[in-house]
């Protein structure tokens, strides 16, 4: 007989855009012998599919709510939805959608319901679920909206490196009108709640950069430090929170600083995470905090053009699946 989980609840894996790599790179994992359970939420159909084109041998078993998931190498526990339409890899169609988007709500109602112990996706396009009418920025606005919470905070973590945005998927020109007293208290507070709930710090050290050159220069440079974040910042500090700032972005990222620190708290996308993927790429993870779920990802899109040719590398969606494990172990210890 296979070997089953051993522990009740699995972690769900969504496979995101059914063009992409996602398929690819799960079934690469499901070779291999694992300790914690896992159910795939996608297309038992595209995983046959995809699993020929590569040469993969898997067995998929139908999983239910309340049974084991297999984990013994080629063997892997298909929740199944359905798509709308054939997949050929490499080729978006906006046909297919809504089931995407399906594997999405199904794993998020399971870790809601307590069926599953966290959920871990795959990259989806964003463009191709526009495309089908489907207004869609991001799994972590999606999560928010599904979850009924008022702000979620993106943070990438890899070996050594923690960072944590105040602004996400902005535009430039709009990001210094969004650096506001309320949002930075916000998402400084989940920062640091989610850190001690998921990672077991007691009082993780954040360091926080500023949002102009050289942290504003006193004001020579832009305002908002003097006028929004130190202010805030000090509030923050009287309430507990151990938040270093705000420093320059420019030398905040060097042993000096990071060797002390829990994380980093950014102001905005390509602040931060340009040095987080230079020095994890391909092992780091995506993880929204502020969600009474646990939700990791991969640090990488869709690859269109990798997609069933044997060649993507798996080592995110290992990297979210550890981190996945290790919060949801965190959680039951509590």
């Amino acid at each position: 007989m296979p070997t089953l989980t051993t522990r009740s609840k699995p972690l769900a894996i969504t496979c995101g855009e059914p063009a992409g790599i996602g398929p690819d790179i799960l079934l690469q994992l499901a070779q291999q012998n694992r300790q914690q359970g896992w159910v795939a939420v996608t297309s038992a159909e595209l995983l046959q599919q995809r699993a020929a084109q590569l040469q993969l041998p898997i067995q998929l078993h139908p999983w239910q709510t309340g049974q084991d998931s297999y984990c013994a190498a080629g063997q892997l526990s298909v929740l199944d939805i359905p798509l709308s339409s054939p997949v050929q890899a490499g080729l978006l169609n906006p046909a297919n959608a809504q089931a995407v988007l399906q594997t999405l709500d199904t794993a998020i109602d399971g870790c809601l319901a307590g069926d599953f112990a966290a959920m871990v996706t795959a990259p989806v396009h964003k463009g191709v679920i526009n495309e089908a009418g489907i207004a869609f920025s991001g799994h972590t606005e999606y999560l928010q909206e599904r979850c009924g919470v008022e702000r979620v905070v993106m943070m990438l973590a890899c070996p050594g490196l923690k960072v944590a945005l105040v602004t996400t998927h902005l535009p430039l020109r709009q990001v210094a009108d969004a650096i506001t007293p309320a949002r930075i208290s916000q998402v400084s507070r989940i920062l640091q709640q989610d850190l001690q709930r998921w990672f077991g710090l007691p009082a993780p050290r954040i360091l926080v950069a500023g949002l102009n050159p050289h942290a504003g220069e006193g004001g020579h440079l832009g305002r908002e430090e003097l006028d929004i974040i130190i202010p805030t910042l000090e509030q923050l500090r009287d309430e507990g929170l151990n938040l270093i700032g705000p420093l320059p972005a420019d030398t905040l990222f060097t042993p000096k600083y990071l060797q002390n620190a829990d994380a980093v708290l950014a102001m905005y996308h390509d602040q931060g995470l340009p040095v987080l993927k230079h020095l994890g790429f391909g092992n780091a993870v995506n993880i929204t905090l502020g969600l009474p779920i646990i939700r990791t990802s991969v640090d990488h899109g869709t690859a269109l053009d990798l997609a069933a040719t044997g060649q993507a590398d798996s080592g995110s969606l290992r990297t979210a699946l550890a981190y996945a494990a290790e919060m949801a172990a965190m959680n039951d210890s509590i």
